[in-house]
């Protein structure tokens, strides 16, 4: 016959320790009618409130936006760091838990989250169970006999198995810190400015609803349910302030909370929405110079890591990585750590022209062997085949660093091929998308990034242009000189683009032109037909959805 005084739960037999499938069954499961109902509980627990450290209580209450949140959050830790805490003991029957602990950001991660709370189970010679915190033990904390005063206590029925099902730490509680059945009350010792966070997180536990609806709100429960283990609460908090709107402070608010909390896979999404927003917002870093210069490493790091970015190339990325590094770490040592170790993995040297990869080699904000690694592996892959370098981008695409991927520039990346001689020419290869052609439709225009022949750079540019009698649309290529001063250059060009069926590059218009700074020149209507018999399906131009375009240049003498 069964013991009359075990517990009406055994959590041996009703628990299955394994969380993830227990709570997953379990979590669309509404037990709202039994919160703080005796009928369905088997327990009582005592939540003392404490007094806050100062007078004012930095709960979400007062905090109309996520920056006033994360100013109290700071002042709370600053508090605690001042505090002389100490832990109460009770009567035999009570099992004690003082939560008056710092944030999850204030302590080192644990390896074995597991071992972490079965250590901090003690028995005291007085049968007292009692629940230190980590802080107890540590060094750093001073803990002494006064103690902030009680302000309120609430005593609420609970039923172990619904609570322990939702959390590991609780089911650790109740399953070994607790040696006899009769020993039915738990105190818990919160602060002041924990107690509405922690009243939603037990009812979300039994009804997996929140009342809150503010992001301040969902953010003090979000840690309380770090705080208890409670991943199911964590990810719908990271649900709900996911679908509200961001700013830029609460996006860098969410990129920390990793950092912050224990279970940081439960926050993994809301992260990654953070990332995505800063990514979105500052696409055109040009157009907010001030505010990006101003943002921590995290942000930076959340812009840097998008495809879409808008720059005029990867050269322009390079020399904002190293300005925004300047400004924020002016200790050399600090930067070059910064730049090995979390920023260079973001540039895509793969796609920087080699003029500005061999000022990667001789500066000196690089640690030399880092910039000697990048600078090779960027030219083994400009010298690799184009299927070949495909091959890399699609193995490389699914990796945080993203390397040979790239991005979507204002200037078109070109491949050059220099001879000096017997006389001074280059051959410059241009490849554009068949979308990229079909955005230009009806004025647009596309242009390559800059290259070099006899010391002056050139460009091309591609264009989407009525024909000279303004009659219809077509397809134009244009080859430009960057200005610088009054030099003129007399150079002797042609154009090429493969064609089908041969796929072979065919000559499609030469010229020559004495460039002066700033000049351009090249022909209309490049392939003779209308702009829609370019585009077009059978058009003999696109080769798997990509025009291949040639330049020869050669300097006449």
């Amino acid at each position: 016959m069964r013991d009359l005084n075990s517990d009406l739960f055994d959590l041996r037999t009703v628990m299955d320790p394994d969380f993830s499938r227990s709570a997953s069954s379990s979590s669309d499961a509404d037990f709202g009618f039994a919160f703080n109902d005796s009928n369905f509980s088997d327990r009582q627990l005592r939540i003392e409130i404490m007094g806050d450290a100062s007078d004012a209580r930095p709960d979400s209450d007062t905090c109309a936006t996520i920056a006033d949140w994360a100013r109290h959050r700071k002042r709370r830790r600053e508090d605690f760091k001042k505090e002389n805490v100490v832990d109460l003991t009770g009567c035999p029957e009570e099992q004690i838990l003082s939560c008056n602990q710092p944030d999850m950001d204030d302590l080192e991660g644990c390896e074995n989250q597991e071992e972490e709370v079965e250590a901090m189970v003690e028995e005291s010679p007085s049968g007292v169970v009692t629940i230190c915190d980590e802080a107890a033990n540590s060094n750093e904390s001073d803990w002494s006999m006064d103690c902030s005063t009680v302000v309120r206590v609430k005593t609420l029925h609970i039923s172990s198995p619904i609570l322990a099902a939702k959390s590991p730490f609780f089911y650790k509680l109740f399953s070994n810190g607790m040696r006899e059945s009769e020993q039915r009350h738990v105190t818990l010792r919160i602060n002041a400015s924990e107690e509405v966070a922690l009243m939603e997180l037990l009812n979300f536990m039994y009804s997996n609803t929140l009342s809150t609806t503010s992001a301040p709100g969902l953010l003090d429960v979000l840690m309380a349910a770090d705080k208890f283990e409670v991943a199911s609460c964590m990810r719908h908090c990271s649900r709900l302030l996911r679908n509200m709107p961001m700013t830029p402070d609460s996006a860098l608010l969410y990129l920390e909370l990793p950092s912050s909390v224990l279970m940081a896979e439960a926050v993994q999404s809301l992260t990654d929405a953070a990332k995505q927003y800063l990514a979105a917002r500052y696409r055109d870093i040009t157009k907010f110079q001030e505010e990006v210069m101003a943002l921590p490493l995290a942000g930076i790091e959340a812009i840097l890591a998008s495809d879409d970015l808008q720059i005029a190339s990867e050269d322009a990325v390079y020399d904002f990585v190293l300005k925004w590094s300047r400004a924020q770490y002016p200790k050399l040592e600090e930067r070059r750590e910064v730049l090995g170790s979390r920023l260079a993995r973001y540039i895509r040297f793969p796609y920087m022209t080699c003029r500005k990869l061999k000022k990667v080699l001789t500066c000196n904000d690089f640690d030399h062997e880092i910039a000697s690694k990048l600078v090779l592996e960027a030219l083994f892959f400009k010298a690799e085949v184009p299927h070949r370098q495909r091959a890399l981008a699609s193995e490389d695409s699914a990796t945080m660093n993203r390397h040979f991927v790239e991005r979507a520039y204002k200037y078109r990346p070109v491949k050059v091929v220099e001879f000096e001689l017997p006389r001074q020419q280059c051959v410059v290869y241009l490849d554009l998308k068949r979308e990229e052609c079909a955005n230009l439709y009806p004025s647009g225009r596309v242009y390559s990034q800059a290259f070099h022949l006899g010391g002056q750079g050139f460009f091309l540019s591609a264009h989407c242009n009525m024909d000279q009698q303004g009659s219809f649309h077509c397809f134009g290529l244009f080859l430009g000189m960057q200005e610088k001063g009054s030099v003129t250059f007399a150079v002797d060009y042609e154009f090429a683009a493969r064609s089908k069926p041969a796929e072979e590059f065919v000559s499609k218009y030469k010229g020559n032109y004495t460039f002066t700074g700033g000049k351009a020149v090249g022909y209309r209507n490049l392939f003779q037909l209308l702009w829609t018999n370019f585009m077009a399906e059978e058009s003999p131009y696109f080769i798997n959805g990509v025009l291949h375009l040639r330049a020869e240049l050669t300097i006449k003498h």
